[in-house]
């Protein structure tokens, strides 16, 4: 059975060869990516260009309600403000 100190030379070695496969298949990886790249002569927006149809999330939404009296405005997302809630809202529309 291995000791203690055993154990964790072991690991420290095993670690050590971890990070050598990781960056050895890294750099292959690469050396691969760069061929097709200069086969097909590709650029940056052709590998990393949004697909069309994909929504972006976190974007700003334009208000659909105004209180007329204050003038402060609500997107009609989320959680309705005191000044609308439980009131018709048609005639808070902007």
């Amino acid at each position: 059975m291995s000791s203690y100190k055993d154990l964790l030379a072991q690991r420290e070695q095993l670690d050590k060869q971890i990070k050598e496969a990781v960056a050895r298949e890294k750099a292959d990886g690469i050396a691969k990516a760069k061929v097709i790249i200069e086969q097909y002569g590709l650029s940056a927006s052709d590998l990393f260009s949004r697909k069309a149809g994909v929504k972006s999330s976190g974007g700003k939404v334009a208000p659909k309600y105004r209180n007329p009296s204050t003038g402060d405005t609500w997107t009609g997302r989320g959680k309705a403000p005191k000044w609308i809630d439980g009131k018709d809202r048609s005639s808070y529309l902007i």
